[in-house]
């Protein structure tokens, strides 16, 4: 299994990816820039989160490696991996509903809450990374 060494970084397609569920003591990276927003990460063990402009992105427990991150208005999609199954929390548009499509099978329809956080769980640990999609209905 792959982990981010350096925590978060910016891949070539224009994506980010972030997490590393082996270390043991909390890690961040601060002030990290991306297409003109500042990303904030925090990752080890047990948890994995990730802030945009200070807010809500993303968050695993326990932490987990995403690949690929990328958001837009109506959607968002990565792909993950970590030593075990994790509850997935991500940041979207609040009191909306949203398709959640993993690894390319329809995992039904979840609306947000208030604050527009939509949760779920990945089956994980696993050789294999799971590929995450999430589309507004």
């Amino acid at each position: 299994m792959a982990v981010v060494k350096e925590l978060i970084r910016t891949e070539e397609n224009g994506s980010i990816s972030f997490g590393n569920y082996e270390l043991d003591q909390k890690s961040k990276v601060s002030d990290y820039q991306h297409q003109g927003d500042m990303y904030k990460v925090k990752t080890y063990r047990d948890i994995t989160k990730l802030e945009r402009n200070g807010m809500f992105v993303y968050e695993s427990v326990p932490g987990t490696a995403v690949f690929n991150l990328e958001q837009d208005g109506t959607s968002m999609s990565f792909s993950i991996e970590g030593a075990e199954d994790a509850q997935i929390t991500v940041g979207m548009e609040a009191d909306c509903e949203y398709d959640i499509i993993i690894n390319g099978a329809d995992a039904g329809t979840m609306k947000t809450n208030l604050g527009g956080k939509l949760s779920f769980s990945a089956e994980l640990g696993g050789a294999e990374s799971v590929e995450v999609k999430i589309k507004k209905c």
